[in-house]
C-alpha cells in the first residue's frame, strides 16, 4: 500500500551574497524589521536574516547582547534620574568655573 503524506518537502533556497547584503543593509538602517524582511523577500527560515546580520552586519556580536529584555518603566525612570543628577553636577561645575 502506498502511504500519502499531507506535508510538502522543504526546499532550501540559496541566496546570493549581494542579496544577503541588501537585506542586512535594509534591516540595519531601519527600513525593515527582521519579520518584514522575511515577508518582503520570501525568506523561509525564522533565523535566516538574524544569522546574516551576525555574519555580514555591522553589530559587534561578540561584545554586546543583541537580544536584551526591555527595561521596565521603573528601570527607565531610575536610569533617567541618574543621568539627570550627573548632568546637574556637570552643569554646576561648569557654572562655577565661569
Amino acid at each position: 500500500m502506498e502511504e500519502k503524506t499531507n506535508y510538502s518537502k522543504r526546499s532550501q533556497k540559496d541566496y546570493t551574497l549581494s542579496f544577503k547584503l541588501q537585506v542586512v543593509s535594509e534591516v540595519e538602517n531601519g527600513t525593515l524589521s527582521l519579520s518584514q524582511a522575511k515577508v518582503k523577500y520570501g525568506i523561509q527560515g525564522d533565523s535566516t536574516v538574524r544569522k546574516w546580520l551576525q555574519k555580514y552586519g555591522n553589530f559587534d556580536w561578540e561584545h554586546k547582547s543583541p537580544f536584551h529584555m526591555p527595561k521596565t518603566p521603573e528601570q527607565k525612570i531610575l536610569e533617567l534620574e541618574a543621568k539627570l543628577k550627573l548632568l546637574e553636577k556637570q552643569n554646576a561645575f561648569l557654572s562655577a568655573q565661569n
